[in-house]
């Protein structure tokens, strides 16, 4: 197998990077919950509770993984949250993989294979509490 010498001993800075994308997606996200709840349960048509409830999870997952606190158990939780997602896509709303008239949901699998990367390597050593 052809490897590029050295590139592994950026593994470590490789996966803080990752962590901090998605650390960053989904911060926005749980915060746009948290600002507007009744607008944002009203389009993903959920209930106001449960749409606090999401946004609570994800900025918490987000500050896991951005601080490499329990990074493990935060990819996980996302992980969840995001088959959610892929289920009210898929299923519900049938947009299909890429979306005809709003995006599919290709991009949330792309968020469930990086946090699943995350959950398999354990984040990576840049971390408050690493493995």
């Amino acid at each position: 197998m052809f490897t590029i010498p050295g590139a592994l001993h950026f593994a470590d800075l490789s996966l803080l990077l990752l962590r901090l994308m998605v650390a960053l997606v989904f911060g926005v996200s749980g915060f746009r919950h948290l600002r507007s709840p009744r607008e944002r349960a009203a389009s993903l048509e959920m209930s106001v509770g449960f749409t606090v409830f999401l946004g609570l999870a994800e900025v918490a997952g987000a500050l896991g993984l951005a601080f490499g606190v329990l990074m493990q158990w935060a990819a996980l939780g996302l992980i969840f949250i995001m088959f959610g997602a892929i289920y009210m896509k898929a299923f519900k709303w049938k947009t299909g993989f890429w979306g005809e008239k709003s995006p599919g949901w290709h991009y949330e699998l792309l968020f469930v294979v990086m946090c699943l990367t995350i959950l398999c390597t354990g984040g990576g050593r840049f971390a408050l509490m690493p493995l």
